[in-house]
């Protein structure tokens, strides 16, 4: 399973104004562990940077003076991402900022929007910003709520940027779906590794017969509860869960 947890940086909010992307970044992650096979690119937008936009990552029109536009990039791009899916948060925001810089490669004129390549024909598409309010309703589930959230460092991020934002993101995105790893936390279970020598110990064939002991109401009412919850934090993806629904 090959996963591209992407980000956008631009010049303003909206395409449908002329708005362009000026950085792209992209985190791989094959079977959910990151590759290092990361996709990284700034872009010369051909127009003036917004100040807000400016205030939010950083990024200034003379630092980007010397950086491929958008169409010389193309090709690569969707040569690396295709056949993957994205993660994305608040996937409706990039995916329109790069379909459009697809339609702009039809024509010289802004409103040429109109192209035969359209990202989600070649990607499938999951919003990772749909996905945590599912999981958390009613809650913030801004990049940064659910770092706090998730117990995850980004103390590096005082400004926006694509490909930072990108691996924030890949982490926050395992943890959100990875919800069964919380059983080897510390306080959730007795499993500890390390590398301790491991002695072994022969059995007394004359041992009396063990005695089978079972589950208490209480324990039972407790091990269902947990498996709920196990099942909330992973959106439906307990195994146990799905074991039971089976038999």
């Amino acid at each position: 399973m090959r996963q591209i947890v992407l980000d956008t940086e631009t010049t303003g909010l909206d395409p449908a104004e002329g708005h362009r992307i000026i950085e792209i970044g992209c985190v791989e992650l094959i079977n959910r562990r990151p590759t290092g096979n990361n996709y990284h690119q700034y872009v010369r937008p051909e127009r003036e940077i917004d100040e807000g936009a400016l205030d939010i990552h950083g990024i200034t029109n003379e630092s980007l003076a010397d950086k491929p536009l958008f169409r010389d990039i193309a090709q690569d791009f969707l040569e690396y991402v295709k056949g993957a899916e994205l993660v994305i948060h608040n996937a409706p925001f990039d995916v329109g900022f790069l379909n459009y810089e697809f339609g702009l490669m039809n024509g010289d004129q802004p409103e040429a929007t109109v192209s035969a390549i359209k990202i989600e024909d070649h990607c499938l598409i999951e919003d990772s910003l749909q996905l945590a309010r599912r999981l958390h309703p009613g809650q913030k589930n801004d990049l940064d709520s659910l770092c706090k959230r998730y117990n995850i460092d980004n103390t590096q991020r005082t400004l926006h940027g694509a490909l930072l934002d990108a691996e924030i993101l890949a982490d926050v995105y395992l943890a959100m779906t990875g919800g069964q790893t919380g059983l080897f936390e510390e306080g959730a279970g007795s499993m500890h590794f390390g590398a301790a020598k491991v002695e072994i110990r022969h059995l007394d064939p004359n041992r009396p017969t063990l005695a089978v002991i079972r589950a208490s109401e209480e324990e039972l009412v407790a091990h269902r509860a947990w498996l709920e919850e196990l099942d909330k934090q992973s959106a439906g993806r307990c195994v146990w869960r799905q074991l039971e629904a089976s038999q």
